[in-house]
Parts: C-alpha cells; sequence; structure tokens
C-alpha cells in the first residue's frame, strides 16, 4: 500500500500594516493601564501641566486622558496615528540621549488598531479643534471640532474585537488597580503638575502641582499612615555627574514585600537590579529579615549615559556604568541613614473606641496612676555618674573607664524589668531598652570601628582551647585566612583532625573561644560561594557581637545600666540591632497624657 503525502506548501506574504500594529500591541498594550500609561507619557511630553484621566469599567469600556499640552493641528492630528511617526526623534543619533518618555512612534498606532480612538486637539495659535475617530484601525478623515486648548483622546471597548485578549482582562477592580499604580507612577516623578484620577464618577486622585512631594506620597498612599514629613527621611548628592535625591522611609514603616520601593531616572520609572541590590545594602543590619524599606529614589544622570531603548515597556534601562550607579546610591542613602536618629517611636493604643462605650458622666480618669509615675522619677533619681564605672558586659572584657567629665551625667533613676528591659525618663517622655538587642548594637558598632582601622586586638590565651574538625574544615580555614587573622583569631594543629585557638578578640573575651570558633567556621562553610567578602565580615561580625551581649534575663547593676545607656549615646548608630529589631522604643509625655485624659 502505498502512502500519499499531501503537502500543502505556505507562502511568504507581507502582513498589511493594521496587523502589524495588533501584533505591536501586545508588546506595548498588555492592558487598560498601558494605555494610561502612553496616553499621560505623551501629555507630559507635550509640555502639559495639566492632566486629568477618567475611566469607566476598570478601562474596558472607557479611558479619556485630557491635557492642557501643546495639542496637534489637523495634519499632525492625522498622522500622529500612523505607525512610526513621532516628533521626539528625526534620526539614528537622537537614539543616543533620548530626553522624552515617549519616542518610538508605535503606542497611539498599536492602541488605535485594538480599540475605538476618538482624539480632539487644538493648539494655542489655532481657531479651533480639530477631531478624528478610529475603529481598531479603520481611520476616518480628519475634521472640525469644539475644544479647548490641548488634547483629549478616549479609548472605547479596547480589545472588543480580539475577544482572545479581552477575556485575559481581569476584574474591573483589578484592572483599575494596574491604572492605578501607572498613575502613581507618573504622580511621584512629577510632582510639578495637576494630576486628577476618576473612576466611574469618582474622583480617586487630586494632587496639586504645589504640594510637596511628602504630601503627594502621603495622599497616594493612605496605608503607609504616614503621621509627618520625619517619618521619611531625606538624602541628596551631586557627584561624579549623578543627582540623587531620595526620600528613606524609616525601619518602623517597613513593609514584607518591596511593593513600596519606586526609582525614577530622569522622570521616567525604571526597574534596576544593581539599585535594587544598593537599596537592600544600604538598610543592613537596619531592619528585620524578610522586612524591605520604603523608598522614594530619583536620579538624574545625562541622557547619553544609559540606553532606555531596550524593552517596548520602557520600564528597564541599561546603564553603561552601572557600577558607578550602585557605589553612588550605596554611599548617599547608608551615610545618610547611619547618621540618622531612626529609633522607633512608640504608641499606646488607642482607647477611644473603649470610651465611647462608657457614658460620660461615669468616665472619671483616675490620676493616681499617672500622679505615682510622676513621683516615681521624681523621687528616684540615680546615684551620679562616678570617676570610673566597671562594666564588664558592656566593654566585652576587662574594666572599662568612663571619664567623668565625657560621661552624660543622669540625674534619674532607671529601672530594669524582667531583666530584660529598662526604663528611663528622656526629655519628652521615656525610653523602654531591650538590653540585649541594645548591648549587641554597640558591641557590633565597636567591631565595625576596629575593623575598619585595622584588626580587632587580640590576647594569647593561658590554656589553648581544642576543637575538633570536620572534613571541609581546614579547606575553610586555609580560604579564610586573611579574616581570621583581622578578627584576631590565631589557630594551630593539635594532633589529627583537631585544631587548638590560640589567640581570641579582646572584646569577645566573655565568650566561649571554641564555641565561637565552631560556630564562625559552620558560617565560613555555607558563604564558600555566597556573599562577597564585606557582606560576610559583615554576618561574621553580627554573630560575634550577638553571642558577646548581655543576654535577655541578665541581673543589672545601677552603675552597669548607666554605662550601658552611656554606651548608646556614644556609638554611631544603635537604633537597631545587627538584625534590624528596634533597640529602644520611645514614648512622648504627650501619649500619657492622652492616655490618662490630660488633654
Amino acid at each position: 500500500m502505498t502512502e500519499v503525502c499531501d503537502k500543502t506548501m505556505s507562502r511568504i506574504v507581507a502582513l498589511d500594516q493594521n496587523m502589524i500594529n495588533m501584533i505591536a500591541a501586545g508588546e506595548v498594550i498588555e492592558r487598560p493601564a498601558s494605555v494610561v500609561k502612553e496616553l499621560m507619557e505623551n501629555s507630559i511630553d507635550a509640555g502639559a501641566t495639566k492632566i486629568s484621566v477618567q475611566v469607566e469599567d476598570g478601562g474596558r469600556k472607557l479611558i479619556s486622558v485630557t491635557d492642557n499640552g501643546r495639542g496637534m493641528d489637523a495634519e499632525d492630528l492625522g498622522r500622529a496615528f500612523e505607525p512610526h511617526t513621532t516628533s521626539k526623534i528625526k534620526s539614528s543619533s537622537d537614539l543616543q540621549a533620548i530626553s522624552t518618555l515617549g519616542f518610538r512612534g508605535e503606542a497611539l498606532a498599536s492602541i488605535a488598531s485594538v480599540a475605538q480612538v476618538r482624539a480632539v486637539s487644538r493648539t494655542k495659535d489655532s481657531a479651533g479643534a480639530n477631531c478624528i475617530e478610529i475603529d481598531c484601525g479603520s481611520k476616518g478623515t480628519v475634521g472640525p471640532s469644539s475644544g479647548d486648548y490641548g488634547t483629549t483622546i478616549q479609548i472605547r471597548d479596547i480589545f472588543y474585537k480580539l475577544p482572545a485578549r479581552r477575556k485575559f482582562l481581569r476584574t474591573a477592580n483589578t484592572e483599575m488597580g494596574h491604572i492605578s499604580e501607572q498613575f502613581t507612577r507618573i504622580a511621584l516623578a512629577n510632582s510639578d503638575l495637576d494630576l486628577a484620577l476618576t473612576h466611574k464618577g469618582r474622583e480617586l486622585h487630586r494632587l496639586d502641582s504645589g504640594q510637596s512631594l511628602w504630601r503627594r506620597i502621603a495622599e497616594l498612599f493612605p496605608a503607609l499612615s504616614l503621621r509627618g514629613s520625619d517619618d521619611l527621611i531625606e538624602a541628596e548628592s551631586d557627584e561624579k555627574g549623578l543627582h540623587i535625591r531620595a526620600l528613606l522611609g524609616k525601619p518602623g514603616i517597613s513593609r514584607a514585600n518591596s511593593k513600596f520601593q519606586y526609582t525614577f531616572l530622569n522622570g521616567r520609572f525604571i526597574r534596576d537590579k544593581f539599585i535594587s541590590h544598593a537599596i537592600k545594602e544600604a538598610y543592613r543590619g537596619l531592619l528585620e529579615p524578610n522586612r524591605f524599606p520604603v523608598v522614594f529614589l530619583f536620579i538624574q544622570m545625562p541622557y547619553a549615559d544609559y540606553d532606555v531603548n531596550v524593552h517596548p515597556t520602557k520600564v528597564e534601562v541599561r546603564f553603561y556604568n552601572a557600577n558607578l550607579v550602585h557605589s553612588q546610591v550605596l554611599g548617599v542613602l547608608r551615610e545618610k541613614l547611619l547618621r540618622t536618629d531612626i529609633q522607633t517611636e512608640a504608641h499606646l493604643p488607642d482607647i477611644g473606641h473603649a470610651e465611647s462605650r462608657l457614658r460620660r458622666s461615669d468616665f472619671v480618669p483616675d490620676r493616681r496612676i499617672s500622679d505615682a509615675m510622676a513621683d516615681f522619677f521624681k523621687k528616684h533619681r540615680g546615684v551620679q555618674t562616678q570617676q570610673k564605672i566597671s562594666f564588664h558586659p558592656a566593654s566585652g572584657g576587662g574594666t572599662r573607664e568612663l571619664p567623668r567629665e565625657n560621661a552624660p551625667q543622669y540625674d534619674r533613676k532607671f529601672m530594669q524589668i524582667h531583666d530584660s528591659f529598662i526604663v528611663a525618663q528622656s526629655d519628652d517622655g521615656f525610653v523602654i531598652v531591650d538590653q540585649h538587642a541594645l548591648h549587641e548594637s554597640i558591641i557590633y558598632d565597636s567591631l565595625c570601628k576596629r575593623v575598619r582601622e585595622s584588626k580587632l586586638q587580640s590576647q594569647k590565651l593561658l590554656i589553648p582551647e581544642s576543637i575538633e574538625l570536620g572534613t571541609s574544615d581546614l579547606d575553610v580555614i586555609e580560604k579564610n585566612a586573611d579574616l581570621l587573622e583581622k578578627l584576631g583569631i590565631e589557630l594551630a594543629p593539635f594532633g589529627p583532625g583537631t585544631i587548638a585557638v590560640q589567640a581570641f578578640p579582646t572584646l569577645l573575651s566573655d565568650v566561649n573561644a571554641a564555641d565561637f570558633v565552631r560556630d564562625l567556621l559552620d558560617l565560613l562553610d555555607r558563604s564558600v560561594a555566597g556573599p562577597d567578602a564585606e557582606t560576610l565580615l559583615d554576618e561574621v561580625l553580627n554573630m560575634a557581637a550577638c553571642k558577646a551581649a548581655i543576654k535577655a534575663g541578665a541581673k543589672l547593676t545601677d552603675s552597669e545600666i548607666e554605662q550601658l545607656l552611656a554606651d548608646r549615646h556614644i556609638a554611631e548608630s544603635v537604633s537597631r540591632c545587627p538584625h534590624g529589631r528596634p533597640t529602644t522604643l520611645k514614648f512622648s509625655v504627650a501619649d500619657l497624657e492622652k492616655q490618662f485624659k490630660r488633654t
């Protein structure tokens, strides 16, 4: 039996222009939010100072963007929806320094190929406006219309002739969430513009060009519950061709994901792995694991120093010197954070709801409690700081002497509770200190300073402590010989499969040397193919500080408490322990007075 194979040869044909536009729309127009982004960026490029966005049904039914920009005459309006037509670049050399948000000439043609479009535009020197209507690529003629200066573009029934694309759209609320995100990015990058966003006739945002950036952030992100501009730390620098401005959230408003990290390059929202890593490193040791800081970062640099023409949505860029950008961002952010008091402001629970259930006549504030607290702090004044204070836990070994003239003169009594926390009066209220976290932070600060200067001072052990080695430990020791020397740890062979700790850092004299070295070798073994040398050293110092710090449950004398609090003021940054936990909670008198109904 003979098998007949009938193969039809397909022929190569040229796609019609509307099909080309629809394919391009698949890259540029992912969902209604993409339309909002492209139209708002066109308005900004047209010099608009006011932009209004109106949306119906999450953008599926209607997207309308109105601006007061330069507008277009009849000829430009008809040409604007043709593929690859743009006023923003003229030659290939313009691609080397793109200063506008749009430049490809794809957006309007792509949008017009998948929706019904009506555009009305008027220039300031024209007697009237012009209008054009397009239905999924079927373009009408340009004709006169009524309209104010600027441009209004209405997009209706997106993907209505493409059911396969339309069925992938989510609910109106989900699509509106994406639109709000695009609106937010543009609003943050252009705080000098008047912007409005309306959905189903309800105004979601109306942002005034005269408001501060902090106020705009507070209005766009009510979930952050910003109580004042102090919640965001401002940092700024202008070096090596980069102007960097940042608003950095204090650790107390960190989040469980990175969605509140926004980076803008010359007014364009971008995502970049080098910048994300710099932000993470800047907050290293200031946040708990798996917490992400709130950061708004604005970078200005020469357009020729990066390439934005790498992705249709223009969210990704390629820096020609990514290492410079990384180091500059990290340096500016890290230095500002370390020089700022970022201790956690504690807030007493709101008792308003409980009181609302009581009749006002039944509520009589008992002032005996508040009076008792006031009397306690008045009567129990601490012993004055002596000429010399011996405090082994704070120094990590040996007697530490603090000259009287350099010591803060505390005239208040400090109270230790549950052998874990210290309560002390402050100028505007009181603080609660986690003794372990604070001491750990102080030791870490001291270790970092000494390692930066040279290496940790060590002392010979009277009786060397021996350690049995695992199969990979010897290799780890050899690979990290420089690090061990920097730490002041001296190891020597002590028989088959055994080493002896001959010398150990004086700052860690209260730590069991053998246990520490075992844990250190385990850490170094896990990190052989992991972090860089600087990050690895930081992890080692974190571990050392944790082991050397006084523990929760340790009873402290008054002089030890005073020494611990004195060291808190001497160290550079002790508001957070190396693991990112707060060391101190601050309570204000205003909070107390509110609780006791004195206000």
